[in-house]
């Protein structure tokens, strides 16, 4: 299981105890420090939607020149921004054996441990 993110993002860390607390073994990938292969977040973006996997609510989005955001129209735009500002990917992404989930919500996360899904 691979969880992406951010290593000091709140809700990363949320999700990193639940997978801790549950004895999930996992690696972790960090944006930040390890970047974003393209392929893989456009893999994302053509599972979950460009819009979904794009942060607009983040300090990173509302901190862009209103002409980035502005330019921001379909996949190929949000996938140059969440590349050049990895702050702006939706997180995390947690990727199990047969699901890939997006953002964390203790709820599915516990359904996709108790189906086999992750782990």
């Amino acid at each position: 299981m691979i969880v992406y993110g951010i290593k000091n993002c709140d809700t990363v860390k949320k999700a990193r105890a639940f997978l801790d607390g549950a004895g999930v073994a996992y690696r972790f990938h960090d944006y930040k420090t390890q970047g974003v292969d393209r392929d893989k977040l456009a893999a994302f973006v053509e599972a979950f939607g460009w819009d979904t996997v794009l942060n607009r609510r983040g300090t990173t989005w509302r901190k862009l020149p209103d002409g980035v955001k502005d330019g921001v129209t379909d996949a190929d735009s949000a996938l140059a921004v969440m590349l050049e500002h990895p702050s702006t990917i939706k997180r995390p992404i947690a990727e199990g054996k047969t699901r890939t989930l997006l953002g964390f919500d203790p709820v599915a996360w516990e359904l996709a441990l108790e189906m086999g899904e992750f782990g």
